[in-house]
């Protein structure tokens, strides 16, 4: 492996000195620089990172602190935080709330992480008459992401239901000049920061870097999945604090490493597939089938030595403590998994604090840019994500018409998707959206549809050119 580490090693010192490292959008990569700007190629990318940095930080503790209040709220401060977006924009903020937070937060933390409206009409009546003293903080790096414009809209209705000025509590967290950032601007919201180009939505969080650690993690993946990911990782942090960090590894590994092809065009389907939950509640999940199942897996034990702060012990009974057996779950899973040969990983820290999450996330993010190195692969980039944001149809006017789905098929041009046919109508059907449906959605075959005034020959309108069907918009709703 020495020929392709000292690859990987040299790649990491062009990436970190500004190169372009992502050459399917001609990127630099730089979200390393965030942890220190001193460590930016230039000073014009060191004062934008310094004056974000300061900018956030004034602002938060001008929030904490009363100096920015809600303008109609009874309470005189701000008591909540909404987070708007989806993707890295929601699972970092969401893992980093949950392992750091304190018992009795300033703000306590809500998210709109998906395009479900139950889910977010669930939030928004959580708030309640907090509505007013929430502050509204909407992430999207494009400023265009479906489900997080989405969510916007929905809360946005909320307030002016409510009879409060969105504008006034919402802050905008996006490229300059995005659709976001000039819908902020224009409209005066609270405040706008700015994400770059150069720092991807799954690894913005800002952390302390590992060098070594990260190259002998990815060596250890490479190993475990004969560099082709061939094993899934398996990563269970013992600490509740830490639950969120499987869901967090999920995108940031997956979505870097899951590439059909690599940087010379060869078709290699790389990837390494991450779940987990938390230990020990996995003793009574899936550890079965762990030790004793398809060995087609690794694992990886997040090991948080102290149990709680200073001061705070306390003995169930003489010299053993509530800690002691979460210890000892861990250990004697890791020994039951080594007495049948499934290897395992152990990443410890000596307690979570903000340094330690922090390493620990810079520690994954360079473990991933290695093994992105390692087999050649571009880590930065998400085609198959960009895919799915496409459009595939448009709304205008035809008579009404009762068509069967084959018809409807059969005018599209694209009878071999008559299943997707059926699941938009049988939606829209449900939803009561511009169309009746007649017959019974158990069988097909049954169902008659008025589409009214939609065009069915432009329904696929997109799929005629390009033949993937990634997103329809159809008559004001989007679905996935």
């Amino acid at each position: 492996m020495e020929p392709r580490l000292q690859k990987a090693f040299l790649a990491m010192q062009e990436l970190d000195k500004g190169a372009i490292a992502n050459p399917d959008e001609a990127r630099m990569v730089g979200h390393y620089w965030l942890r220190n700007p001193q460590l930016a190629p230039n000073s014009f990318l060191r004062s934008q990172i310094e004056r974000t940095l300061d900018g956030v930080c004034r602002f938060a503790e001008d929030v904490i602190g009363g100096k920015i209040k809600p303008p109609s709220s009874s309470l005189g401060r701000f008591t909540q935080v909404l987070s708007v977006g989806i993707g890295g924009s929601a699972l970092g903020p969401q893992f980093i709330a949950e392992a750091l937070a304190p018992d009795n937060p300033p703000l306590k933390i809500r998210f709109i992480d998906n395009t479900d409206p139950a889910g977010i009409d669930h939030q928004i009546a959580q708030l309640g008459d907090e509505l007013a003293s929430t502050l509204v903080i909407v992430i999207s790096k494009s400023g265009g992401t479906p489900e997080t414009r989405n969510g916007l809209l929905e809360v946005q209705k909320a307030f002016r239901e409510a009879g409060l000025v969105f504008s006034k509590q919402g802050v905008a967290i996006t490229q300059e000049n995005s659709l976001l950032d000039n819908t902020a601007r224009i409209e005066g919201w609270l405040a706008r920061f700015p994400m770059f180009d150069w720092v991807g939505g799954r690894t913005s969080e800002m952390s302390a870097v590992k060098n070594n650690p990260a190259a002998l993690l990815a060596l250890c993946w490479y190993w475990a999945s004969d560099g082709v990911g061939s094993k899934d990782m398996v990563v269970l942090p013992y600490k509740d604090s830490m639950l969120l960090f499987s869901r967090y590894l999920q995108q940031l590994v997956m979505e870097s490493l899951g590439k059909e092809f690599d940087l010379t065009g060869n078709r290699v389907n790389q990837g390494l597939t991450v779940y987990g939950n938390k230990g020990s509640t996995d003793q009574h999940a899936y550890i079965q089938q762990l030790r004793e199942g398809v060995h087609n897996f690794f694992v990886t034990f997040i090991e948080v030595l102290r149990d709680r702060p200073p001061g705070h012990d306390w003995e169930l009974e003489p010299g053993v403590t509530c800690g002691d057996y979460l210890f000892g779950m861990l250990q004697g899973t890791r020994s039951a998994l080594y007495a049948n040969n499934r290897e395992s990983i152990t990443v410890t820290v000596q307690e979570v604090t903000p340094r330690s999450v922090g390493a620990l996330i810079a520690l994954y993010e360079r473990a991933v840019g290695i093994y992105a190195s390692l087999v050649n692969i571009n880590a930065y980039h998400q085609p198959g994500v960009e895919a799915g944001k496409k459009a595939a149809g448009e709304v205008c006017k035809e008579p009404v018409e009762p068509l069967t789905l084959n018809e409807i098929a059969d005018r599209c041009h694209v009878p071999e998707e008559i299943e997707m046919i059926y699941k938009i109508i049988a939606h829209m059907a449900a939803n009561d959206r511009a169309l009746i449906a007649e017959g019974s959605c158990g069988s097909p075959r049954s169902i008659k549809a008025f589409l009214g005034e939609c065009n069915i020959d432009e329904l696929y309108r997109s799929m005629d050119e390009s033949k993937e069907l990634d997103l329809i918009i159809f008559s004001g709703i989007i679905l996935t």
